[in-house]
């Protein structure tokens, strides 16, 4: 009897299912020192095993499988389970997300991630532009504003002329309509721009300014409430994969992503843009826009708001009803203290 019992326990034991019975690989292409990946991405991961109790594991890739911009339709292909990336590096795939980015909105990215969150899923993501993914979150950085190498802050005509170092997207049609000229290339590439002369400036969270060692290069800080532009990032996972957990372990995943996960992303960049002002102290002179500006810069930039407006409407999207409930939500996103 004690040998048929020590037998069946040692089949249990080997027919019992592993602990973690998936793993889901996450796609990244940042140093892993940026606070997105250590402070966001690596923190999703670990609550992905935490609140599945450990049968779904998250594992951060050790190398870049590609460039950025290759990164939704790694999710999309199953190439990495998990990926992150910004819309705008895909120009012309996605229109909504130009909702998030227009100028003046919020000076939170806490605020303005859940309100885009909120908004997205009750008016933006029907419109189908993200239907080979299930989306994990939506988000933004903290709000963009302009430094410079020279210039005086208080005029209306700062960015006439000048050489702004943009990553594209709506960057690239404010700079524009402000007067300068853009000169769009990678982050990873800002400093070498701007030592080199190449360009005379950027349109940048303090937090990017900080993070890629710009601050030497930029003396000259003009911030502008709700921010110029906004970035826009997404949170991605194959769909085939989400398709495959159980149905236990989506309601445990949906528990610690969507609103909760761009809260996070939010909270992140808040922080990250704090420390990045704090770093310039002494160096960069960064000081709030004059009424002049804000009405000469509001006026320019009203025709890129309603360009982009009408681009959000060619999705079949009701777009003044998206950006009313977008203002709404960031008013009553509730900030972390």
């Amino acid at each position: 009897m004690k040998i048929l019992a020590r037998t069946v326990a040692t089949l249990l034991l080997f027919s019992t299912p592993a602990l973690a019975q998936t793993n889901l690989t996450v796609a990244n292409w940042l140093p892993p020192a940026h606070p997105l990946v250590s402070e966001v991405i690596v923190p999703m991961a670990e609550s992905i095993g935490e609140v599945t109790e450990g049968s779904v594991t998250a594992t951060l890739l050790p190398a870049p499988l590609g460039p950025p911009q290759a990164h939704f339709d790694f999710a999309v292909n199953g190439v990495a389970d998990i990926t992150f990336g910004v819309q705008g590096y895909n120009p012309g795939r996605f229109k909504t997300t130009n909702l998030a980015e227009l100028p003046f909105l919020s000076d939170s990215a806490e605020a303005l991630s859940v309100a885009y969150w909120r908004t997205f899923e009750a008016m933006l993501q029907g419109a189908g532009e993200y239907d080979d993914v299930k989306v994990l979150a939506v988000f933004t950085h903290g709000p963009g504003e302009v430094f410079l190498g020279s210039g005086d802050a208080a005029s209306p005509d700062l960015m006439t002329g000048t050489k702004l170092r943009v990553g594209g997207g709506i960057a690239h049609d404010v700079a524009t309509a402000l007067g300068a000229v853009p000169v769009e290339g990678p982050s990873s590439k800002a400093y070498e721009l701007l030592s080199q002369g190449v360009a005379d400036g950027i349109l940048f969270p303090p937090e990017s300014v900080s993070f890629f060692n710009l601050i030497p290069e930029l003396p000259v800080g003009v911030s502008v409430p709700g921010g110029l532009y906004n970035t826009s990032f997404y949170i991605v996972m194959n769909k085939a994969k989400w398709d495959s957990l159980s149905p236990e372990d989506q309601t445990a995943i949906d528990s610690v992503t969507g609103e909760a996960l761009a809260r996070l992303a939010g909270q992140m960049w808040d922080r990250a843009d704090a420390q990045g002002l704090e770093a310039m102290a002494g160096q960069t002179a960064v000081t709030p826009a004059t009424q002049e500006q804000l009405t000469a810069w509001s006026a320019a930039l009203q025709p890129v708001i309603d360009a982009k407006l009408a681009e959000v409407g060619e999705t079949g999207v009701d777009a003044m009803v998206a950006f009313e409930m977008l203002q709404a939500e960031v008013a009553n996103a509730g900030l972390s203290q």
